[in-house]
């Protein structure tokens, strides 16, 4: 996916349809001429419904649409006839969209399966036309409703990729080249920090039929919680994945030390992060021998862990293998 073409967060401005006004005709033919009430009740006003769509990865395709208005119900007519419905404007979303109200920030509804959908503004309900005010004493009432108005407000749609599994490590740890290795991925690899400057996703296959989704989370940095680097930008990606696999290269000076940086950065962004199942694989493995890797494992960070090299592809089937026990356990 180019990096032009991923966006997880939009603003967008919300109309829903004027509700139609009710009728207040009366019932006239040539062998009646003063006949009852029969004015029908206008049509609801359309809705703004977001529906969820698995074919969508990003919100691309509303960045340049953001005024969206639904269309108004019609009026009410003779005979009871009932104004038509406005039509709905639909916005079909990917999987794993928040929205919020703009101006408050409060949560309104989570799209997280394949057809979901959510009003999110609800349009005007149609007025009562004339025939719904008769009673026994007010057998010709000469009124009806004029339809509700529609709602207009911002929204705030904001993307947090589904994935089981999240790659959480420092610019340059391995993730992008991991996941080019085990899945069908093509994301950008080259020997300079922040290579990945938008999250990606692989489907991995494990063992006959079966698969997961992994997601290359752009590198993190201290001090990303506050914003810093790429920082709270993507961080929030990593709140929907099941199985958080740290990643840290063989050659670093402290493994225990990048690690518990790490786990900082995510804590003091969201504390239930730490609720999620975590695994550590040690990357670029074949820079070490068996002689430096039973040295280092004294040290490592008491979390299932693995030595892999996606260069030598070494490791790979057993790290395959723990992910899918971690997410099954």
């Amino acid at each position: 996916m180019p990096d032009s073409n991923f966006v997880d967060y939009v603003k967008i401005f919300c109309a829903s349809g004027n509700g139609g006004a009710g009728s207040h005709h009366f019932l006239r033919t040539r062998t009646n001429s003063h006949g009852g009430p029969d004015g029908g009740d206008g049509g609801r006003g359309g809705h703004i419904i977001l529906r969820g769509n698995s074919q969508f990865w990003t919100l691309l395709h509303l960045k340049f649409t953001k005024h969206l208005k639904a269309e108004h119900g019609g009026a009410g007519s003779k005979q009871l006839m009932h104004g038509a419905n406005g039509k709905d404007v639909i916005i079909e979303v990917p999987l794993g969209t928040i929205a919020r109200d703009a101006e408050t920030g409060a949560f309104e509804c989570e799209i997280t399966e394949e057809g979901q959908t959510h009003i999110l503004v609800p349009g005007g309900r149609g007025g009562l036309g004339n025939d719904h005010f008769k009673t026994a004493t007010r057998q010709a009432p000469k009124f009806s409703q004029p339809g509700e108005p529609g709602i207009e407000s911002w929204k705030i749609l904001e993307l947090k990729l589904l994935a089981d599994v999240g790659l959480v490590g420092f610019p340059n740890a391995g993730k992008s080249t991991l996941l080019s290795v085990i899945s069908a991925a093509k994301p950008q690899i080259a020997d300079y920090p922040f290579t990945t400057l938008v999250p990606n996703l692989g489907i991995v296959k494990y063992h006959e039929n079966r698969s997961f989704v992994m997601a290359d989370i752009p590198g993190i940095i201290e001090g990303a919680h506050e914003g810093k680097g790429l920082g709270l930008r993507f961080l929030r990606h990593i709140e929907r994945n099941s199985v958080l696999l740290f990643m840290i290269p063989v050659d670093t000076k402290d493994i225990g030390n990048e690690y518990r940086v790490l786990l900082h950065e995510l804590q003091q962004y969201n504390p239930e992060l730490l609720d999620k199942k975590r695994l550590l694989a040690i990357t670029k493995a074949d820079l070490a021998d068996d002689e430096i890797r039973n040295e280092l494992k004294k040290d490592l960070p008491d979390i299932p862990n693995v030595f892999i090299s996606s260069h030598k592809k070494t490791g790979l089937d057993k790290l395959k293998e723990m992910l899918w026990e971690a997410m099954n356990d």
